[in-house]
């Protein structure tokens, strides 16, 4: 059940092809003509709500996302889905609390909306050195995969061959952010996002037929297939190997919901939207697809496992990253037709399109931040002709060394990037956010301490869990340094995150503070009420 017909194989590679060809093309048909920083950087805000929106959920649901949280359902049932619920939670947050606010402050980039308040070449340095940390993992994570992803589709092993990918596939997301800039990365992740759900909401009903449209037999099958019996379709069972599994699941869970929403390549886009309004509606198009999107992924991994069954996901990865590929190809049954290999090999493309379209995104956010935040900085006045010109270097720039990491480390198990990622967000970014847009007092001391602490608090925490040590299926199997006994650093490093800023705004004295809130008087129309926007 895990191998693909060689007439899968061959159309899934015409297929990869083809998106590959088709999306360079776009991103040079669409992307800048001229030197205007405004076209590179948001697209003019040329984007109507309902494509702003697509290209937000695009940016949101990576690759990572579809494979991990369809596997982590696939392996673990109940425990899978509330993380899918959780991922929709944290776009809500986004929506309701910081979207409007940041497309109020903001310009181009996070560094922008920070240094709203506090100007300084310091916070916008501190801004970007956050955002490449927390993105990097993340492009890792999915540029690494690329190869065992393709090699398990196509039916390679070699190693080699798998570099290889992972080298001509990141060149590609590299130019796809040199020259497309924001208006061809949007347009490809509107593409990727048609793609995934439209294919997966096919599986999601084929899966849906087999079982003659009852969930609760679907779920009955997936628990006995799994191995555990009624433990599948209950809370714990993914940390129950823990020392804490009530409280390992909640800081998973808070991760999730406060990383996700301030990762810097979603956020970007925030910065597109002409006004208010606009980030409102593109948000309510964006959390539709995000929910739809949850719905797809938890019938295909009860599916994976109702029809294949926990132990043979497993065998084909210990991290359950191929289930949504096992769950597809079962959908189909074992006499497939022409008609069900295409539907198949659109299954497929899509998530092709996915991993390119997520690490575009994600390059394109880390240059333009090291281009705006830091080059840019360095002289009184930068033309948009260099500025621009700063920002295709930076992409070659954060893409070729991300690139050769991933050739490194693509033998090891790399969930504690993706973790780590998230927890950063959630631990610096998220505090950072929260209070500079909200909190009149806070200070450039406790700004930085938010950002600096909560970084450096993760990054220390992450070393000492069991996934990077201390396991069969750790990063490092063969080496025992965990001593923090949580799966994610969340529980600590985000109240001690809001932790640093408080107590730098405390220790800041009470007239920098009044400072602070002067300042942030003459700017609260223009961040709370939508005022005319200003570049700072």
């Amino acid at each position: 059940m895990t191998g693909f017909s060689s007439s899968a194989q061959a159309m899934s590679l015409v297929a990869f092809t083809t998106v590959a060809t088709i999306t360079l093309l776009l991103c040079v048909m669409t992307g800048p003509d001229r030197d205007d920083l405004d076209e590179f950087y948001t697209g003019y805000g040329s984007l109507s709500p309902m494509r702003n929106g697509l290209a937000i959920a695009g940016d949101y649901i990576s690759a990572a996302t579809v494979l991990s949280t369809g596997g982590v359902i696939a392996l673990f049932g109940y425990d899978g889905v509330v993380l899918a619920l959780s991922t929709a939670l944290s776009l809500m947050l986004l929506m309701f609390l910081l979207a409007e606010p940041l497309r109020n402050a903001g310009r181009f980039t996070m560094g922008d909306a920070l240094a709203r308040r506090m100007p300084g070449r310091a916070v916008r340095i501190a801004a970007c050195a956050v955002t490449i940390t927390a993105l990097v993992p993340m492009m890792l994570i999915q540029l690494a995969g690329t190869g065992d992803l393709l090699a398990f589709i196509l039916g390679f092993s070699s190693d080699s061959m798998k570099t290889g990918c992972i080298i001509g596939i990141g060149a590609m997301m590299i130019s796809y952010a040199a020259i497309g800039g924001m208006k061809g990365t949007a347009l490809i992740q509107i593409m990727k996002i048609v793609m995934l759900l439209g294919s997966g909401a096919v599986v999601a009903v084929l899966l849906l037929r087999r079982f003659d449209w009852d969930l609760g037999a679907l779920f009955s099958v997936a628990a006995r297939r799994s191995g555990v019996g009624d433990a599948f379709l209950h809370s714990g069972f993914e940390f129950a190997d823990g020392k804490y599994p009530r409280l390992d699941m909640i800081s998973s869970q808070l991760t999730v919901v406060l990383g996700g929403a301030c990762l810097p390549h979603v956020t970007m886009r925030m910065y597109t939207a002409n006004s208010a309004h606009q980030v409102r509606r593109s948000m309510s198009w964006a959390v539709t697809c995000v929910a739809i999107f949850v719905l797809i992924i938890t019938v295909i991994g009860f599916g994976a496992t109702a029809l294949v069954g926990r132990a043979a996901i497993a065998g084909a990865d210990p991290t359950g990253r191929t289930a949504y590929l096992l769950g597809s190809r079962a959908a189909f049954g074992t006499d497939v037709s022409n008609v069900e290999t295409f539907l198949f090999t659109t299954v497929t493309a899509a998530l092709f399109l996915t991993l390119l379209a997520s690490v575009a995104g994600m390059i394109l956010a880390c240059a333009n931040s090291l281009a705006h935040d830091v080059l840019a900085g360095r002289r009184r006045t930068t033309t948009p002709q260099r500025e621009m010109t700063y920002a295709r270097v930076s992409a070659v720039a954060v893409g070729i060394p991300t690139i050769l990491l991933a050739t490194f480390v693509q033998h090891h198990n790399l969930q504690p990037l993706a973790l780590l990622a998230a927890s950063i967000s959630a631990s610096a970014l998220a505090p950072a956010l929260v209070y500079s847009l909200f909190w009149r007092r806070y200070t450039r001391l406790g700004l930085m301490a938010t950002l600096i602490g909560g970084t450096v608090t993760t990054v220390v925490l992450m070393i000492g869990t069991n996934l990077v040590s201390g396991s069969p299926f750790a990063s490092f199997p063969g080496a025992d340094f965990n001593w923090f006994p949580f799966t994610t650093t969340g529980i600590a490093s985000i109240p001690l995150g809001f932790a640093y800023g408080w107590l730098g705004t405390v220790v800041s004295g009470r007239r920098k503070a009044d400072e602070q809130r002067r300042q942030y008087e003459a700017v609260e129309g223009w961040i709370l009420a939508g005022a005319v926007r200003k570049g700072p």
